[in-house]
This record gives C-alpha cells, sequence and structure tokens, in this order.
C-alpha cells in the first residue's frame, strides 16, 4: 500500500513524498509523530467510512451520478446507474483494501504472489455486493431510485483477462485467497482487447477485438505513478568489480514502461481485500514532436504502438515468428516487473536477502511466468552482488510450479537465437543454470549419458530450444499436478526422469477446485436459497463439506420438487437467452446436453457433434409411434477455437452446420436441436452451469490435467457423462457410480491403442463410418470444407481415438436417456451430486497448497 511520507526541506518547509510501500508498526509511529497533530486529527477523523447503509449508499450513488459522470436524475441510463453502483460499492472496497494493506504489512508475514498470465474474472459487481454482504440492501437502495438491480448487473461487460480454465482457476483461488485471509497478491496484464470477441458468420468463427475497457472500468484503480522500466535486447558487459569479481553487466537495448494496475478482491465472510496488479505496456516516450512536424504522422506515434502491442491481446497468435516473439516479451514483461514490485516490498523491510524466502513464495500457473526464475537470480547476482550459488539457493525456495498439461506438444520452449536477442543476459544465465544442474545428475548418473539429453533445459535441435518447463522444475522446489491422474502421469511421463533425479517427494499433487460463492450463490441464487434453508445457515460457503447435510433431504419428496422446479426455472432462462441471441426455440422440458469450453481436438467436441449426427440419424429411421419414447434433447455448444487452430476452426462449423440442418427437420419436431452459442465466457457461464441436466466432459484418457467445468456442473446438480480423465475421476469416487455415466478407454491403454493405429490396419467404428459417410456425401455442406476435419480420423490415425471410444460413447448416450426417462430418481442424483461434492472447494486446494508448499498464515483483518 503506497503511503505519504513528510519530509522537512532545508527552508524548513514541510512536503510530502510518495511512497510504494506500507510502514510497518515502529516506521509508522515515527511518521506519525511527524504530522502535526491538527491536521492528523483531521484525517482520522474523516478517514473512517460510513456504515454501509441502504441511505447511505444512496447518498454515495447521487453522489457519484452527479459528480463522477457528471449526469443528473434526468439523464441516467441503466448503465449511468450501473457505473455509480460500482463506484459505490469500490469505495468500500477500498476501505478493505487498505486496511488490509496495512493490517499485512504490520503482521510482516511472508506473502505468496500468484503469477497467471490469465485471471477470467468475469463480472465484478455481483460477486463483490454478496462478498461483502450488501446486495439485499443495496438492491432495495437502487430500487427507491427507480432501478431494478437486475438490470444493473446486466450491463457491466466481462473483464477480457482470461480464456479458459487456467484463468478461471485463478480467479477461483484470488477469491480464496482473500476469503481465507491469507496474505496474498495476484500479479498478471492488463489486455487492452483481451483474447478476441467471437462470432458466427457462414457457421465460421469469426475474431473481433473485444473493447471490453472502451467504457468506465470501475473495478481498477490506476497507479499511473508506478512506472517500471522494462529493457529488451542490448548487450552484455562483462567487467571486474573492486574486490576482483566477474560481473555481468545487462546494458543497451530497448526500454518499455510497465504501468500498474490495481484490481481490489474481497473475500466472504471477511474483512480481507487482497490485491491483483495487472501491468500495461506504455513507452518511455509516447510522441515524436520533432517526427509530427516533419510530417511523419505514423513515424511519431511508432514507439507508442510498438511498446502497447505488448499487452494489446491475450496469446497473440504465434503461427509466425513475430507473434512467437511478441509472446516472449509479453512474458518477460510481466514477470520482470512483478519482481521489481516484490523486491521493492521486500526491501522495505530492511532483512537480509537471504530471508527472502521466508517472505516472499511464488507459485508459477503454468510455464509461462517460468523466466521469473532467471531474472530472479539475474537481479541477485547482477545488481545485488550475491554470490551464484546464494542466489540459486534463495531462487530455489521461493518458487513452485503448477503443472497443468500432459500433452508433450503443449510443453512451451522457445528458440534460443530469439532469447539471445531479446534478453541475452538470460540465455547465458539459462546456460549457466543448465550447466551446473546437468553436472550434478552426471555425478548421480555418472554412466547414463541419456539422462542428461532428457534432463537438459536446451533442447539440441536446429536451432536449439529452451524447454521451459525443464527450467520451471529446476528452479522450483516444488512441482505439482492439478488432478490425481494427472499428478501419476506426468510423473510417470512427461517427467519421469525428473523424478528419477530427484525422487518423488519435490511432485505432488494439488487437486483444483472451484469457489461455492461465484459458482453456486452468485450463479445459481435460488439453488443457494433452497440448500441454505436444508442446512440451516449459509456456513456451508466457507465451509463446503457442509453440503453432506442435504443427503438426509433425498428421500423428501417436496424437497425433491423444489430442487427440480429450481432447475427447470434455470433452464427457461437459458431457453430465452438461446432464443434472443441465436433465434433457435429449444423447449426446457428437453434434457439440456452441454459442452461449453476451449475448443480443442483432445477435449473431443468432434466426437459430441459425431454422435449428434448418429442420433439425428437414428431418429429419422424411427416411425412417430417409436418417436414417442424418445427423449427430447438439446444440444448445447460453446467455446472458443484459437484464430490459428484450423482443426478446431472446422469443428464450430461442423457444429453450426449440423445445427442448420437438424433444427429446420420438422419431421422430428422438438426431439433434437443443436445450439452454438457464441463467446462463451465466465457470465454466460453462470447461465448455462446452473441449466445443465448433463455436461460433457469427454476427452482422450489421460489428456486433460484436471478440468474444473465438470465441478462446476455437478456442484449445480448436473450430471456427467465423461471419460475416466482428469477430475472426472475424482469426482467419481466422491459422488458415486449411480450418479456419473463413464465410458471410453483408460489412460493406460492408449499409447498401445495409438500404436495399432500408427502400424496396423485397425478398422473404423461401423457407426462413426456411417456419420463419417454421411458427413461426405454433403448433407452438412460441401464435403470439401471438412476433409481435412475427417482426415484427422482417417489418414491423421485418429490420435484422440475417435474411433476407439465412439460406441461406448453412444452406450452411455443411452444410458443416459434410459435413466432422465425416471424423473424422481434423476432428481435423487441430481440432489446427491450437489452434496457430495465438498472436497471441490478451492477453499480446500489453497489451503493445501498454503500449509504443504508455501508456509504461509494467515493474517485476518480486525474489524471496526
Amino acid at each position: 500500500m503506497a503511503t505519504t511520507e513528510i519530509e522537512t526541506s532545508p527552508e524548513g518547509k514541510r512536503h510530502h513524498k510518495r511512497t510504494f510501500t506500507g510502514f510497518g508498526k515502529q516506521d509508522l509511529k515515527k511518521e506519525k509523530a511527524k504530522w502535526p497533530k491538527e491536521a492528523l486529527a483531521i484525517w482520522e477523523k474523516f478517514e473512517a467510512g460510513e456504515p454501509a447503509t441502504k441511505e447511505n449508499f444512496q447518498k454515495s450513488f447521487v453522489h457519484h451520478v452527479n459528480s463522477t459522470l457528471a449526469r443528473s436524475i434526468y439523464n441516467i441510463d441503466n448503465f449511468s446507474a450501473y457505473q455509480a453502483t460500482a463506484h459505490s460499492v469500490r469505495d468500500k472496497l477500498i476501505e478493505r483494501w487498505n486496511a488490509t494493506q496495512q493490517a499485512h504489512t504490520e503482521a510482516d508475514k511472508k506473502r505468496v504472489y500468484y503469477f497467471s498470465l490469465e485471471f477470467l474474472l468475469g463480472r465484478s459487481l455481483d460477486n463483490a455486493l454478496l462478498n461483502l454482504g450488501l446486495k439485499e440492501q443495496y438492491g432495495e437502495g437502487v430500487k427507491e431510485l427507480g432501478f431494478r438491480m437486475e438490470d444493473i448487473l446486466q450491463q457491466e461487460v466481462d473483464a477480457a483477462l482470461g480464456n479458459g480454465g487456467l484463468g478461471r482457476l485463478a480467479a477461483c483461488y484470488m477469491d480464496s485467497l482473500a476469503t481465507l485471509d491469507y496474505p496474498a497478491w495476484g500479479y498478471g496484464l492488463r489486455y487492452t482487447y483481451g483474447i478476441f470477441q467471437q462470432g458466427i458468420k457462414d457457421g465460421y468463427q469469426v475474431e473481433f477485438p473485444d473493447y471490453w475497457l472502451n467504457f468506465d472500468n470501475a473495478w481498477e484503480l490506476p497507479r499511473l505513478d508506478i512506472a517500471i522500466e522494462v529493457r529488451f535486447a542490448g548487450y552484455v558487459n562483462k567487467y571486474t568489480d573492486e574486490t576482483g569479481r566477474e560481473r555481468a553487466s545487462w546494458e543497451g537495448g530497448d526500454s518499455v514502461q510497465a504501468i500498474a494496475y490495481d484490481v481490489p478482491i474481497p473475500g466472504y465472510g471477511t474483512k480481507n481485500c487482497i490485491n491483483i496488479r495487472l501491468w500495461s505496456s506504455k513507452p518511455k516516450k509516447q510522441f515524436d514532436l520533432g517526427r509530427f512536424n516533419e510530417g511523419e504522422y505514423e513515424q511519431a506515434v511508432q514507439e507508442q504502438m510498438k511498446a502497447e502491442n505488448i499487452t494489446a491481446v491475450l496469446y497473440p497468435n504465434d503461427n509466425h515468428m513475430v507473434g512467437k516473439e511478441l509472446r516472449l516479451k509479453q512474458q518477460y514483461f510481466w514477470v520482470a516487473a512483478s519482481l521489481h514490485d516484490i523486491i521493492r516490498r521486500f526491501k522495505k523491510t530492511s532483512r537480509p536477502w537471504a530471508q527472502f524466502p521466508d517472505q516472499v513464495a511464488i507459485q508459477l500457473n503454468d510455464t509461462h511466468p517460468t523466466l521469473a526464475i532467471v531474472e530472479l537470480q539475474r537481479i541477485l547476482v547482477d545488481e545485488e552482488g550475491l554470490t551464484w550459488d546464494d542466489s540459486w539457493n534463495i531462487v530455489t525456495r521461493t518458487f513452485a510450479f503448477t503443472n497443468h498439461t500432459v500433452l508433450p506438444e503443449a510443453m512451451e520452449k522457445w528458440p534460443v537465437p530469439m532469447v539471445e536477442y531479446l534478453l541475452p543476459r538470460h540465455m547465458q544465465i539459462i546456460f549457466d543454470i543448465n550447466l551446473f544442474f546437468l553436472q550434478n545428475v552426471e555425478k548421480a548418473f555418472p554412466k547414463d549419458r541419456d539422462i542428461l539429453a532428457k534432463l537438459s533445459i536446451i533442447e539440441e535441435a536446429t536451432p536449439q530450444f529452451v524447454r521451459m518447463a525443464h527450467l520451471a522444475i529446476v528452479g522450483s522446489h516444488r512441482v505439482n499436478g492439478v488432478a490425481a491422474l494427472h499428478s501419476n502421469l506426468i510423473k510417470a511421463t512427461i517427467f519421469k526422469d525428473f523424478v528419477k533425479y530427484y525422487g518423488p517427494k519435490k511432485f505432488e499433487n494439488k487437486t483444483n477446485g472451484i469457489t461455492p460463492r461465484r459458482w453456486l450463490h452468485q450463479a445459481n441464487p435460488k439453488l443457494s436459497e433452497l440448500i441454505t434453508e436444508a442446512i440451516g445457515n449459509k456456513h456451508w460457503l466457507k465451509d463446503l463439506s457442509l453440503l453432506k447435510n442435504l443427503e438426509s433431504h433425498v428421500k423428501n419428496k417436496d424437497f425433491r420438487r423444489r430442487w427440480v422446479a429450481v432447475k427447470h426455472s434455470n433452464k427457461v432462462r437459458l431457453a430465452d437467452y438461446i432464443k434472443s441471441h441465436t433465434g433457435i426455440d429449444v423447449n426446457p422440458n428437453a434434457l439440456f446436453d452441454v459442452q461449453v469450453k476451449r475448443i480443442h481436438e483432445y477435449k473431443r467436441q468432434f466426437m459430441n457433434i459425431l454422435g449428434v449426427i448418429h442420433r439425428y440419424n437414428y431418429l429419422r429411421k424411427l416411425t412417430p409411434e417409436e418417436r414417442q419414447d424418445v427423449v427430447p434433447r438439446v444440444v448445447i455448444f460453446g467455446g472458443k477455437a484459437a484464430p490459428g487452430y484450423y482443426i478446431a476452426k472446422l469443428v464450430i462449423k461442423l457444429i453450426n452446420n449440423v445445427a442448420a440442418v437438424v433444427n429446420k427437420d420438422e419431421t422430428i419436431e422438438d426431439l433434437l436441436k443443436v445450439v452454438f452459442i457464441p463467446d462463451y465466457n465466465v457470465s454466460l457461464a453462470e447461465i448455462i452451469v446452473p441449466a445443465s441436466d448433463i455436461s460433457q466432459h469427454i476427452s482422450t484418457a489421460g489428456t486433460e490435467a484436471s478440468g474444473t467445468s465438470n465441478m462446476k456442473f455437478v456442484l449445480n446438480g448436473g450430471l456427467i457423462l465423461g471419460t475416466v480423465d482428469g477430475a472426472n475421476i475424482e469426482i467419481h469416487e466422491e459422488i458415486g457410480t449411480d450418479n456419473i455415466f463413464l465410458f471410453g478407454h483408460l489412460s493406460d491403454e492408449v499409447e498401445d491403442l495409438r500404436h495399432d493405429h500408427r502400424y496396423r490396419q485397425v478398422p473404423i467404428d461401423p457407426a462413426l463410418q456411417a456419420v463419417i459417410t454421411d458427413i461426405e456425401s454433403g448433407h452438412f455442406g460441401e464435403q470439401r470444407i471438412f476433409a481435412p476435419l475427417i482426415n484427422t480420423i482417417t489418414f491423421g490415425k485418429d490420435y484422440y481415438l475417435i474411433s476407439d471410444d465412439f460406441g461406448s460413447y453412444l452406450d452411455a448416450q443411452k444410458l443416459v436417456d434410459e435413466a432422465y426417462k425416471n424423473e424422481e430418481d434423476w432428481a435423487r442424483k441430481s440432489i446427491l451430486c450437489t452434496a457430495r461434492m465438498g472436497f471441490f472447494s478451492s477453499d480446500r486446494a489453497i489451503d493445501e497448497y498454503a500449509e504443504q508448499i508455501w508456509d504461509l498464515e494467515k493474517v485476518p483483518v480486525k474489524s471496526d
């Protein structure tokens, strides 16, 4: 927390000086002693915020309309009402944020810093109101002012700071860190245009910039005075210092500025309000007036455009070298600014460097922030003058690494020449880290030269590559997977040689979790009310294991009826959304079958739509009498494909073409509808998840690290159709075999099946072949369009094993149909799913990280 210091000039006049970190107890007393008593009394008098009453909210609302927005009662619309409400709520957050930062500074305990390239926060107003316990009274307040809270909440756009599960996990973890009173900061990037807004044109995905920052963003606090210089390129100057030590200095090159924007994150049922600091890239010199005056208008702003590109877009398309270079610059820019901030905060404590890991824990959320390991080593050796060994001891005690994939092709790596050009000193340090590491490996395994190549941070190719996952493992004291199967798989496959060297203790499992505050209390308020009534209090929002108490209500017929009524109302809400945004009419009495997630071959949306075609052709063959016994189904897709991922974009095209045919076929009536909902995001998930009857999590076994959308659906009483993969396994263990539909081959069979596809003539499943033939006939559009997609199964040797799993997939779908016909039993399954999800709270996961990896203590903020 930044504070004000008073200094006395030589002339004896007092002036104020901005400091960027709060004072500890002793320093605070010294500073207070410098202030005139009269001034201090005035500050203390007005510093205390007003009570969060309805009347005070209305006063704040009107103030922000008149002053912040410069409007009046006569020209305010719903969006202006949202802005005024958001600023009023932010005022309360800032009070808690200031108190939290001061409390953490005074306590002087270890902090955790969560580095994530994504923070998929969604909308903030509703979440803040619920966590602060203000939604009811503020709702009444805006109603008396002539507005509806429901309309106001809809005005907010999602923060475009992430794309998928990685970012949503980070957001859930920040919510839990705040709720559990842990001293924590998040560090990320402030993307000007997000990843992209998804549109659908002629069935194809089209990408548009996400202009989420066009209007006032009430949830960020610009810290324009915090500007950190970040260098790229240049050269390394070797020199001998006054003690005779050989030193290195990174000099020259180009620099940009990292500007800080803070996002307060309130905890639930606590005064704690922590912070996510996002960095925006700006040039050191924004405008070249000389060039402008010479008529070189584009060149006058060239430096500004070049600098701002760094944080313009999440995951720039890297199908070309310019995109790859921008991604690397993005990652270094982020970690360099963040470490500068952390080190400044540490130095304020006046501790020796040896105590840095006792005050600082840095969690790397995937490989994107791995350069932080090298940057900290550079700072300690080159700038602080520590020895290499002392520095490396500090580095490896500071960092911990979360791995999120088992796919070798998803392991991030950078060409050595590119790293050498952009970060010349860092490349030298990486080579040294690798050399010293491999020397130790060679001592441990003197007769095994193969293991040196397997463990090396540098991949010997043309050109050489830096393996970021290897660097993250070597530079961290703990490595964790995110589900039991995933953690076992990485130890047995991609990281098995590291386990051989380090031993198994360095590698842990921390099964992912989700926050029930967002994903049940906020997303499904009617179900939240019913659960609270049944349990007798809201304690379950901070102790999800209390949901177990719902099991005693399963046999209560009235409770089941009310449970089903809540589900139906959520399906009606989703049906209304689908109609208004796609024009498709769907029947809320049908089974809602949902698959919403990032579009990728391993997630197998392709298999899902192939199954839909099979179902469609089956329905067409039935007589009207036979159709009477069919369960109506609405199949709902959503998710974005990476702009450069051609096959994934073809999957979206096929889904939309199938939907166009199926939805117009009056012969099957309402027995099957297919919907692709564009621009899937957090706010849309909050509508879709509570409405699901069945959700599909059907990745090829051994490819999904964990998944968290499966947890959200089950927490809301939806059943899973899935493979034995990721967190599906642990969900199955918790909720029971009767309440989940599993199918497909197991992970230990996958490699043998792939071997057979590569070297033997494996026949395609007959039912799948019939579907492929139907597509190739032109039934769903020109055959040539989908030929590359079909080829992934045929000529491509079916790497993701769609043919191998297709038969059991169809069998599992039949079981779903039969189970859904028994309404009473389905309601029991739904209740038991929710009741047994206590393990999957992000609170449980964060407590495990804090106790077993970070060695972190809670620092509660005292109530007023």
